[in-house]
């Protein structure tokens, strides 16, 4: 398995997920996930993590983690490998229990953590565990809905800040905005990920680049070293595009902006000269392109045609 690129700084935001070896359990019963939540706890203590989101699953957990002090690593070698031995000890058994290293994406908080936030409390409804994510106990759901008194460690204030400024209301709407996707198909923010570890806009991706990817000193073998060292171009993308959506002169523009946005690495003022629009039109037309991807199913798939043209 190749090496993940990890970029660590103060302040960064991460998705992090870590998957049982061979797909199996790491949560047996409630005491193991009991445990667990004690070890996202003593990282918030010992290593300064502010944990936003959980969801623990059976064979997987998801995290929406800061990191204050820039020490991602730290705070992972903490919760796996004290979960592990843990785990190890009380289940009489030896060996790895995650499969290989856990996953990383770094996130541009301000316009992802609606998005994640949803995506990582709805799992255990796509997953067929429960019709409605409030009657899953093993998530932080429950507690930004106000079911239950959050404990001190987690903060779920601040994702419910961008709903409202006062908690009944911001619980209210947060509430109204995961459930209106419980049941139909939508595009998981996850689906936009760069280079298997940037989720962000081309301004966030090329800032991440600049400051805190020294190619120099990385090992270059690394795939999302090199994806993120390969721009596409927009006459490029202009091309792959029109050959998949042939005739259609308006829906090809608006795809090959939105492919643009998501994927170039070119900042919005680039993109938006050659559109001939401004920067936040950038944003706001590969929004709206993104939000019916999520209920397109045949233009998802023609995009990923395109994704795949592209090798993005």
């Amino acid at each position: 398995m190749a090496r993940p690129l990890r970029i660590e700084y103060p302040g960064a935001f991460y998705h992090v997920t870590s998957r049982g070896n061979e797909k199996k359990d790491i949560f047996r019963d409630t005491k193991d996930r009991h445990r667990f939540l004690r070890y996202l706890e003593s990282a918030t203590e010992r290593y300064g993590a502010s944990m936003h989101v959980y969801c623990l699953m059976s064979n997987h957990y998801h995290l929406l983690l800061e990191t204050p002090k820039g020490n991602l690593s730290q705070i992972m070698r903490h919760i796996n490998g004290a979960y592990t031995t843990y785990f190890n000890v009380r289940h009489q058994r030896a060996g790895h229990l995650f499969q290989g290293r856990y996953k990383a994406i770094l996130v541009e908080f301000d316009e992802y953590a609606k998005e994640l936030s949803r995506y990582i409390h709805l799992n255990p409804v796509r997953a067929g565990i429960v019709e409605n994510p409030g009657k899953y106990p093993w998530s932080s759901y429950q507690y930004y809905v106000g079911h239950k008194k959050a404990p001190e460690w987690l903060v779920a204030g601040f994702i419910l800040s961008y709903f409202s400024k006062k908690v009944s209301s911001a619980r209210k709407t947060y509430r109204e905005f995961v459930q209106i996707f419980i049941g139909p198909e939508y595009e998981s923010p996850l689906q936009n990920v760069v280079a298997s570890t940037i989720l962000g806009s081309s301004d966030f991706v090329q800032k991440i680049k600049e400051r805190y990817i020294d190619t120099e000193k990385v090992d270059r073998n690394l795939p999302a070293l090199r994806e993120l060292s390969t721009g596409i171009t927009i006459e490029r993308v202009n091309i792959e595009v029109e050959s998949v959506f042939g005739n259609d002169a308006k829906l090809s523009r608006k795809v090959s902006l939105y492919v643009c946005h998501r994927y170039s690495g070119l900042k919005l003022k680039e993109i938006g000269n050659h559109f001939g629009i401004g920067e936040s039109g950038v944003s706001e037309a590969s929004r709206r392109v993104a939000l019916r991807i999520g209920t397109d199913r045949r233009l998802r798939k023609k995009i990923q045609t395109i994704k795949n043209i592209l090798e993005l």
